[in-house]
């Protein structure tokens, strides 16, 4: 009798602020990504991967539970920005993902998998942390959403500081490396959820260097940012050999994405419109990469469009961990598609944001219907209809001229929202139009 196939091991590593074309594979005529391009190579590529939310706490909670935002009522980075004299006032949200949810570690620990998250948490303070919600070891997550410093001293409370100057994706790396090394012999699920490349743009000076000798005049040009991203291709290709010297590889499933888009003053989202706390393309399209093992077919390409919330259910049916029968998940398993299938069953994608964010955002909710994504904003109730692949920029608002179009789109998300118990803004007794700076403020908040 042939023995049983031990359950996969899994690595799920989330980039912050990565946006949908900073990698060469996925259209970078400027960031130096070998390991991630050469990974891809050997993946399922998806091309039309969305993030949760345009900012990052409501897109991990996402990730990691397989829950809208707006059912979760963390509709925002955590803990958001005041905006006290703006026509609309935020509801009453939360600012921690409660220990009632069951995450994707918890799901996985009955299966006698070893669970560890590395870096950025920013999901609530002390009682909320990763080490109370399915994770054996934490390194790295606390409530900050930016590192104090990319060199140590980090100052950050859950990561002991190393040798003064030591770069802290060069750490988070030599922590994951550790970690399989440790747990080679059973299960594990490592949650690798990077600092970088958030702000601030603290490169090793080395790599700053050999950015700063490419040529301009390129889409993407910021060097700083540049060193940041081959500083986590580097460390995301030590992890996959460290992988094969412990021969986990052909029983690893590695899961490589960002929590939104790229924040604009780093980086170029083009062909995109706007980026990361916009209500647009560029602040919700995201990278995603998926390998499993003698599954996914090497350089394959997806074109459905998926979710961060698909990958809850995934690695449930990846790891043959079972749901419960009353538990409430709104991502769809992308398990066929990497196995070769072409659709999922949802015809829909929704998004919901009752907050103003710096980067232009202003209370709305969106959906995405096969070509067409309409985005309804609340401040003064109008709509905005794009055909994505004939206008992937969105600069061609269709509203008015596809108006039945637009009045069932607008039906179908207000009945998406009544379903999930989204939470809307309220009118502001505030309100002064001479104080406020108009929707989303012009500074950005980075510890967002």
């Amino acid at each position: 009798m042939r023995p049983r196939r031990p359950r996969p091991n899994v690595i799920l590593c989330l980039i912050d602020d990565l946006g949908m074309t900073d990698l060469g594979c996925f259209g970078s005529d400027f960031y130096q990504t070998p390991n991630i391009d050469a990974f891809a190579s050997e993946s399922l590529k998806f091309t039309h991967a969305y993030s949760a939310c345009t900012v990052c706490s409501p897109s991990r909670a996402a990730i990691l539970t397989g829950k809208y935002p707006g059912r979760l009522h963390i509709t925002d980075y955590i803990p958001g920005e005041q905006h006290p004299y703006a026509k609309l006032k935020v509801p009453d949200w939360t600012q921690h993902l409660p220990l009632e949810e069951r995450t994707m570690a918890e799901m996985l620990k009955p299966l006698g998998y070893r669970t560890q998250h590395i870096g950025k948490w920013h999901l609530g303070n002390e009682p909320f942390y990763p080490e109370h919600q399915g994770f054996d070891g934490n390194i790295g997550g606390t409530f900050r959403g930016q590192p104090p410093s990319y060199f140590s001293p980090y100052g950050i409370e859950t990561l002991p500081d190393g040798p003064k100057g030591e770069h802290l994706t060069d750490r988070e790396g030599t922590e994951a490396i550790k970690f399989l090394t440790a747990n080679q012999n059973r299960p594990f699920f490592l949650y690798l959820a990077q600092y970088a490349v958030h702000n601030p743009l603290q490169p090793r000076p080395d790599l700053l260097t050999r950015a700063k000798a490419s040529p301009p005049g390129l889409r993407h040009n910021n060097a700083s940012y540049a060193a940041m991203i081959e500083s986590v291709d580097e460390n995301f290709g030590k992890i996959l050999r460290a992988l094969e010297d412990l021969r986990l590889a052909d029983n690893t499933i590695v899961i490589f994405t960002s929590d939104n888009g790229g924040l604009i003053q780093n980086t170029s989202n083009a062909p995109l419109r706007a980026g990361k706390g916009s209500a647009y393309e560029g602040g919700v399209r995201v990278p995603l990469i998926i390998r499993w093992p003698g599954r996914t077919r090497p350089g394959a390409t997806c074109d459905t469009p998926v979710m961060g919330l698909d990958l809850y259910p995934t690695v449930l049916e990846m790891t043959g961990a079972s749901r419960d029968s009353a538990q409430i998940i709104d991502g769809e398993s992308l398990a066929g598609l990497c196995n070769g299938g072409s659709r999922l069953k949802r015809d829909a994608l929704f998004w919901h944001y009752p907050h103003y964010h710096g980067g232009g955002a202003t209370p709305h909710s969106a959906i995405l219907q096969g070509s067409w994504r309409l985005v309804e904003f609340e401040e003064d109730g109008h709509a905005e209809l794009y055909n994505l692949p004939d206008d992937v920029g969105e600069t061609k608002d269709l509203a008015l001229r596809e108006s039945h179009r637009t009045r069932k789109m607008r039906e179908r998300l207000e009945s998406w929202r009544r379903s999930v118990g989204a939470q809307v803004a309220s009118a502001n007794p505030g309100y002064d139009p001479a104080k406020n700076r108009g929707g989303g403020s012009a500074r950005f908040d980075l510890d967002d």
